[in-house]
């Protein structure tokens, strides 16, 4: 049961993006430690593997003279022993946060196989069945997945995760703090939300976690497609399940992208190829990448003349923005529910030597008819909110919206 205490605003400032969870006095020794003399000659090498990423030249010179001389200061007088692994974790860390773009990530190799497991693929392991994300400048749920620890204790969707056994976790990244609520099924652990100024704890034993990226329900003769992220199968997976609507005599089709944060934009192809018939998809501008529209495949748009409703909040975003935008843009689709996140941008993934992940900021997208969704989101044809009071109270004012329709 959860615990109430009442927290004011103060009591979790807002999160700041070059805080992480090493601390910053690990993080400015990481970046000293690296560039200068532990690390020493192969510097050089790891910042132009970077610079390449990061748009500088592949030869350029760093002027480190600087961090050399606080290094070496630092070494004679630091009154303790100097962890060189995690000092050169947190100098990568440090490097991609300068950037100062949320989208741009280094991930070390414990992060990067919870994000491939969990965000891509859905192996979430030993649980309690939330999905998180930067909203607003702190880690929020997303989405309660159903039948699993978080949802049956009775945590909300836009709950701030505040701690994790007691540890104040808020200004931590979503990849960091999924690590710690990660665990063997049948272990314990203690959330606490910040929700509406009060502080709410939540012990739970952990469960083995099954997280699929689609499935499909009906309501006599609608076909309610809930996709809660786009991973490599999710669009073929639907198309499977889509090839079987006319035999059940469905007229209307409601896609559910509510909660969405993304994933791969070729899985929101192969979904589009259902209703759109070789159609634009989305243009994407790049600086260092020139320019690219991406289409759907031909002969698979069986739904190209269904009744479709598409359902969309503020934590659609990404892959799921590129979905709805394109249905709205071909006029293929009615969109319900309320303005989605606007993330406009798309990243691409660079596997690093020794397991980790850069994934980097590499282009901006357009819909096809040449809007920028970026800071913008997809704005629906027909505006139904979703109150605190509805989700506590079992109710889907949107769905029924959809359902109406």
């Amino acid at each position: 049961m959860a615990k109430k205490k009442t927290v004011k605003k103060t009591d979790y400032p807002e999160w700041q993006e070059k805080k992480v969870s090493l601390g910053n006095a690990i993080i400015i020794g990481a970046v000293l430690a690296v560039i200068g003399g532990v690390i020493g000659a192969n510097f050089n090498n790891i910042f132009g593997g970077f610079g390449v990423y990061l748009g500088a030249s592949k030869n350029a010179e760093v002027n480190r003279s600087g961090l050399d001389e606080i290094y070496n200061k630092l070494l004679e007088a630091y009154n303790g022993e100097v962890d060189e692994v995690k000092l050169s974790e947190g100098a990568k860390k440090g490097m991609v946060e300068a950037v100062g773009d949320v989208y741009t990530e280094y991930m070390d190799k414990d992060e990067a196989e919870i994000y491939t497991n969990n965000v891509l693929h859905g192996n979430v392991g030993g649980g309690i069945g939330v999905e998180m994300g930067l909203r607003d400048g702190y880690v929020r749920v997303l989405r309660l997945l159903p039948n699993n620890p978080a949802l049956r204790a009775g945590i909300l969707i836009g709950d701030i995760i505040y701690k994790v056994n007691g540890e104040e976790v808020y200004t931590w990244s979503s990849s960091e703090i999924a690590k710690v609520l990660r665990g063997d099924p049948g272990t314990e652990v203690t959330v606490t939300v910040a929700r509406d100024g009060k502080e709410l704890d939540f012990t739970m034993i952990r469960e083995e976690i099954n997280n699929v990226s689609e499935y499909v329900t009906y309501d006599g003769n609608t076909a309610i497609i809930t996709v809660t992220r786009f991973d490599n199968n999710t669009g073929m997976e639907v198309q499977k399940e889509a090839a079987k609507f006319k035999e059940k005599g469905i007229s209307k089709v409601i896609l559910d992208l509510r909660g969405n944060g993304g994933g791969y934009v070729s899985a929101a192809q192969d979904l589009l190829s259902l209703w759109l018939d070789g159609k634009l998809v989305l243009t994407q501008k790049s600086t260092h990448f020139g320019e690219e529209r991406m289409s759907t495949s031909s002969g698979k748009a069986i739904l190209k003349d269904m009744k479709t409703i598409v359902l969309v909040n503020g934590s659609t975003a990404s892959a799921s923005e590129i979905t709805a935008a394109a249905l709205k843009d071909h006029k293929k689709a009615t969109i319900v529910g309320t303005k989605t996140y606007g993330k406009g941008v798309v990243q691409k993934m660079y596997n690093l030597s020794g397991g980790g992940i850069l994934k980097v900021t590499t282009a901006e997208w357009l819909t096809p008819n040449g809007d920028s969704i970026n800071n913008n989101g997809v704005v629906p044809d027909v505006e139904v909110e979703m109150t605190v009071e509805d989700i506590n109270k079992m109710r889907d004012p949107q769905m029924d919206k959809a359902k109406s329709l």
